[in-house]
């Protein structure tokens, strides 16, 4: 189908219907609140009625509502709740958000909670549709490859005549490839209306809403059918083999929008970018990578391979390589890894390093300073140019209170250090390998706090005598007598 034109003027109302028991899901979580793109499937579906701007937004839930009433609390404290008692279908489901909006006119857009993949673009050309059509009712529609089900479309030649239910279709009926997606955009007065005439008289004993269409029809009213070409924005989630079905083709679009506008992804195959990230262009993204939340990255970054980010900042031209991060900032031209774990609250200067076997958290590292590897960091501020070495511990914890360390700017600490918080480290200090740094360090003082060196001779052949050990010292002793005996 041609694209239609944005909507401009708002609707009355959009109702999403969210109130289903979900039991294929298998899960104690609420269906819509299981996440496709690191999004739960409820945000998804409010952000996309959004795009319609209506004047009223209004959800439907039922079973496990006190889970979905608390998130759409959290992520749409706009939406107004209504509460399906029974779930005797979606014509009740209907019924119950009409119940919330006494005296509603206009246009009522009918959507649910559990299509992840339908975009606002085409509920606005839904409505556009029904606009220019004049209809009471415009269905969402959609040909699948199997039907089987879904509603049928049944049309003639003044539109859409009737909407069949799998249960209740003939073997002609069932052979129709249209099927309803359960999206309409209906005219207030003739959804009341019709809502007010429906029959459980079916086989599921249940109230449907395609009904409507029918009493719409009998009442010499419009009703009409937008055919959506993309017919996967009309699947939606029943089970967890589905789940991953709507997750997996997601993160296809994703990947996809973001290699048109400049980022290379080298294989689409095992990269994972939620909804919310943010990508510049020229960002590149290896193998096993997975982009999550609020994430964002600046043009020429390199990320990966094998390399999660949750709501991480990554700056222009850095490099972060097989490393776990969460709610961290990441300075331009900065590298991170391989095998680092960056915790909430680090932030990485630009130019600065972070590698290998380095765990990081509440650490402020100045522009250029060097955490290179195999060091805990909690709960630090480093200064500019700083070189912390290998093995050293930031001892931040007495067992009652975390505490700071401060690392003065051009600092170097040495190997094999613990630094036992709190404690500051001036500029231009330095700490020698192998000590316990308890107090202040002046600036351009050079602290060592380790015990003396002690040599016991003799130790191994008194305590281990008969040993390898004896042998190869044994040995060793009479390789250097020869040799001073040579000289």
């Amino acid at each position: 189908m041609a694209e239609q034109d944005n909507v401009v003027e708002p609707v009355a109302a959009v109702v999403i219907m969210a109130a289903g028991a979900g039991t294929r899901m298998k899960s104690d979580t609420a269906k819509v609140l299981h996440k496709v793109a690191g999004r739960s499937m409820i945000s998804l579906a409010v952000d996309t009625a959004d795009a319609l701007a209506p004047e009223h937004l209004v959800v439907v839930v039922g079973h496990q509502r006190e889970q979905v009433s608390a998130h759409l609390a959290e992520i749409a404290p706009h939406a107004r709740l209504a509460v399906q008692e029974q779930l005797l279908g979606t014509g009740d489901a209907v019924r119950s958000g009409l119940a919330v909006l006494p005296g509603i006119s206009g246009e009522v857009v009918v959507t649910s909670g559990d299509v992840p993949l339908l975009a606002g673009e085409s509920l606005q050309a839904l409505v556009a549709e029904h606009r220019a059509a004049g209809n009471a009712v415009t269905v969402l529609t959609a040909e699948v490859p199997d039907p089987t089900g879904y509603g049928r479309i049944v049309r003639d030649s003044e539109g859409v005549q009737r909407i069949v239910e799998e249960r209740d279709a003939d073997p002609a009926t069932k052979a129709i490839a249209e099927i309803n997606s359960g999206i309409y955009v209906f005219d207030a007065e003739v959804l009341t209306a019709g809502i007010a005439s429906l029959s459980s008289a079916n086989a599921q004993g249940e109230l449907y809403l395609t009904d409507v269409v029918a009493f719409a029809r009998s009442n010499g009213r419009t009703v009409g059918a937008w055919l959506l070409d993309d017919h996967l924005q009309t699947e939606g989630v029943n089970d967890r083999v589905q789940l991953a079905e709507r997750n997996a083709e997601l993160n296809r679009r994703i990947l996809r929008k973001w290699m048109l506008a400049g980022v290379t992804v080298i294989d689409p195959a095992t990269t994972w970018v939620h909804a919310g990230v943010d990508l510049a262009q020229d960002v590149t993204l290896l193998p096993g990578t997975s982009l999550e939340g609020a994430t964002s990255v600046e043009s020429g970054a390199v990320i990966g391979p094998d390399t999660t980010l949750i709501d991480v900042e990554v700056g222009a031209g850095a490099h972060v390589t097989r490393t776990h991060a969460e709610l961290a900032n990441i300075g331009a031209g900065a590298t991170v890894g391989p095998f680092s774990y960056l915790r909430p609250g680090t932030e990485l200067g630009d130019s600065g390093k972070i590698g290998a076997f380095v765990e990081t958290k509440k650490a402020i590292i100045g522009a250029g300073a060097k955490v290179p590897h195999l060091t805990y960091c909690g709960d630090a501020v480093i200064g500019e140019g700083a070189n912390i070495g290998a093995g050293t511990i930031f001892a931040n914890y007495d067992g009652v209170t975390k505490s700071t360390t401060h690392v003065g700017a051009q600092s170097f600490v040495g190997s094999d250090s613990v630094l036992v918080a709190p404690v500051d480290i001036a500029d231009g200090a330095y700490v020698a390998a192998g000590s316990t740094i308890t107090g202040p360090v002046g600036p351009g003082e050079l602290a060592v706090a380790r015990g003396q060196q002690r040599n016991i001779a003799g130790w191994v052949a008194r305590k281990r005598a008969g040993t390898k050990t004896e042998a190869a010292a044994n040995a060793a002793l009479a390789a250097r007598a020869a040799e001073e005996r040579a000289q």
